[in-house]
């Protein structure tokens, strides 16, 4: 499975949203001109974010995006499949077919590897993600090649 720009950048926006909110909104404008992003493909994703109850809207100036909760309570999981939609690295084929390969695969591998995907997407939060990039920031971990 590969993820869309829609799930990528929007991550990424909302790292950087979570690492600069300092308890007020956000512009999504620095957001995208921190981040090098379109405006207008960020405001499309901060509208799913909104409606998935993840950042609120504040109107007005100063306005801008804030987190709706804590960042330690969102997971990474919730962002993606508000972005993306339900993980899975196989169609679902419903029920049982009569093919018995199609059936052992599905058992023994294409389900296993969801679960452990979703686990680990469930267990990673926006705040872990926040924390370890301010530690980079700090420790100068972050290595650009040209």
């Amino acid at each position: 499975m590969k993820l869309s720009t829609k799930g990528r950048y929007g991550l990424r926006a909302l790292v950087d949203l979570a690492a600069n909110e300092e308890g007020e909104a956000v512009s999504l404008a620095r957001t995208a001109q921190r981040q090098k992003l379109s405006l207008n493909y960020l405001e499309q994703v901060f509208g799913m974010l909104r409606r998935a109850g993840i950042v609120v809207s504040v109107k007005g100036s100063g306005g801008g995006f804030r987190l709706k909760r804590d960042m330690d309570d969102i997971t990474v999981k919730e962002i993606l499949e508000a972005l993306e939609g339900k993980f899975s690295i196989a169609e679902d084929a419903g029920e049982d077919t009569q093919d018995p390969v199609q059936n052992a695969l599905r058992d023994l591998l294409w389900d296993e590897i969801d679960r452990r995907v979703n686990q680990f997407l469930q267990e990673k939060t926006l705040g872990s993600l926040v924390r370890e990039y301010r530690e980079n920031l700090e420790t100068g971990t972050i290595m650009y090649y040209i």
